[in-house]
């Protein structure tokens, strides 16, 4: 047996990992019953735990190998260059190697801070070509339509293991099959050889259950998912085993790729192969990246690996440089983005704007907080990085000089390096302020009723954006509003909305004699207007569609409902493609 201190060392890591690995699956498998029983508060504190855990199992195995083995070998590199080739042959056999390797990783970085990143050292390349390619496990279920869709969609509801009933799943199918009929391209539903697949894994996330794969036929394909709910009068009778139904049926792109955004919860779904899962959900997702498809899984710190590995691939083709963000620069955060790569960059600021009341640790800890809660589809999901090095000439000069410039304890110059002591990283969207400046009419409409519903849907996760300010938000490629700005983000029963007295007018505002005292979470809805828009047509518009947010009754009906216990639901999709009001 080998008994070197290379040799020890891989193995003491593969023990965390596996420590890792055992508790993730077990929470992950856990989330059926959590479905089937309707336990949705659990569910929330399940993920919520999900996301600390992989912290935790690196944190406790960094005190085992400093309990082990002496502070002089754990800081020799060349300890860790055996100890990373006996640790690579040890998981070979394994199903997630990718895992073990960016597990692997995050030790050596806990040990050296962050610095010396290295292949020799860690797996900044992946050995996966030295593993097995293929696992031989079956992903899919398959089954001929043979000219019955409905037959087909019951199939494939009764075949998920779900448990509970479904209330009536005759209808269920009825209009599922009706729905394909009118969306589906004609190549496939006439096609002889139609057919329809399904990932065995069930996809769990707040209150649904997710059944996802594709149609194929006459040689074309479109993804397919399918959302399975508790029906809505049995799900608070406890009591009775909930029944379910079918919420739609999804097969465009965009309406599956806004299902697996990084503006949502990860998803509980437990996965045999996570690398054959993610490569399976590229073929019905080109467009996404395999690091975000791997964060929707759950993998978040291997999703920022391979992010990391695309970002760095991304970076040697000089197709362009890192410039300073278009749009209004911000008064806490310096921002600049790699276009080519459609990620934004973020350091804070060493010195904040007046109007700013925070500090750099609380900035931090707000960040946290979006990443451990439910960002309901609104909240752009974020990576962190500590030590992140590029080459100057890969910044244009006058984004280099203005990094510099604010934030000179964070990002500084080492020879021809430019060194980033801590940075976030989100996907790249267009700034409302100014999509709104470059879109037509109908656009417009839509941002702008999408802007109000982003707010609603993001108090109804109980989170109020502080700063509700334009430029605080962006647009997908979808069309769809997403909150990326979060220095003044707070849980919304933390507020304290307030109407302005009527007798004070606006004198509070201008200096006048009458004032009254304002706490520092009063907030009246009131106000929210002038600080939303300059523009006066579009504030009238905005009022329009969204009466409700200047008053001070739906916010404070809001917190109740958040203090009753209530999960509010927040879906994936829009309320026109649901199943529930359709015609019987």
């Amino acid at each position: 047996m080998n008994t070197t201190p290379a040799y020890r060392l891989a193995a003491t890591i593969l023990h965390g990992f596996e420590a890792y690995r055992t508790r993730f699956k077990a929470i992950t498998l856990d989330a059926q019953r959590r479905f089937q029983e309707g336990a949705w508060r659990e569910s929330q504190q399940a993920s919520i735990a999900r996301i600390n855990l992989y912290q935790q199992k690196v944190d406790d195995a960094v005190e085992r190998l400093k309990r082990t083995f002496s502070n002089g070998l754990l800081a020799h590199r060349e300890v860790w260059r055996e100890a990373r080739s006996h640790y690579a042959k040890l998981i070979s056999p394994r199903l997630d190697v990718e895992l073990a390797e960016t597990f692997f990783n995050s030790l050596f970085c806990a040990i050296f801070k962050h610095r010396h990143i290295r292949n020799e050292w860690m797996f900044v390349i992946s050995s996966r070509k030295e593993a097995a390619q293929r696992s031989g496990i079956e992903l899919c279920r398959r089954r001929s339509i043979d000219g019955d869709w409905q037959a087909a969609l019951r199939w494939a509801l009764e075949g998920a293991a779900l448990h509970n009933p479904f209330a009536d799943i005759a209808r269920d199918t009825r209009l599922g099959a009706a729905l394909l009929n009118k969306m589906l391209p004609g190549t496939i539903w006439q096609a002889k050889d139609a057919a329809i697949e399904l990932l065995h894994s069930v996809f769990y996330r707040n209150k649904g259950a997710y059944l996802v794969g594709r149609i194929t036929g006459g040689g074309d394909q479109v993804p397919l998912v399918l959302p399975v709910r508790h029906q809505e009068h049995t799900e608070q009778n406890t009591e009775d085993v909930p029944q379910l139904h079918l919420d739609t049926v999804l097969i465009t792109p965009d309406d599956v790729a806004i299902i697996f955004s990084f503006s949502r919860a990860y998803f509980q779904v437990d996965v045999a192969v996570p690398n054959e899962c993610v490569s399976y959900l590229q073929r019905l997702m080109p467009h996404k990246p395999a690091g975000e498809l791997y964060a929707a899984i759950g993998f978040f710190k291997h999703g920022k690996t391979e992010f990391f590995r695309a970002l760095n691939q991304q970076v040697a083709k000089r197709e362009d440089v890192f410039i300073i963000a278009p749009g209004v620069r911000g008064m806490v955060m310096a921002v600049f983005v790699l276009p080519s790569a459609r990620t934004v960059f973020k350091i804070i600021k060493d010195e904040f704007d007046p109007a700013k009341d925070v500090t750099p640790d609380i900035v931090r800890e707000k960040y946290h907080l979006v990443k451990r809660h439910d960002r309901v589809g609104r909240m752009a999901d974020t990576q962190e990085f500590s030590n992140f090095t590029v080459h100057n000439d890969h910044f244009a000069p006058e984004c280099l000089a203005h990094l510099l410039e604010v934030a000179p304890s964070t990002v500084s110059l080492k020879g021809e390096k430019v060194v980033i002591k801590h940075c976030y990283t989100e996907r790249m969207m267009t700034p409302l302020n100014i999509y709104l400046e470059q879109c037509d009419d109908e656009a417009q409409l839509a941002v702008l009723r999408d802007y109000g519903d982003a707010i609603k849907q993001m108090a109804a996760a109980n989170i109020f954006p502080g700063d509700m300010l334009l430029k605080n938000f962006g647009v997908t490629r979808q069309g769809r509003v997403i909150f990326y700005d979060y220095d003044e983000v707070c849980y919304l029963t933390e507020c304290h909305f307030r109407a302005i007295p009527a007798s004070s007018g606006d004198d509070y505002l201008s200096g006048g004699n009458e004032s009254f005292s304002i706490g520092p979470n009063d907030i009246f809805p009131e106000e929210f207007g002038p600080f939303m828009f300059a523009n006066p047509e579009r504030l009238r518009v905005f009022k329009q569609l969204h009466p409700e947010l200047f008053e001070v009754r739906y916010w404070q009906g809001l917190q109740q409902a958040i203090v009753d216990g209530r999960i509010i639901d927040v879906y994936p999709y829009g309320n026109e493609q649901r199943f529930v009001d359709a015609e019987q």
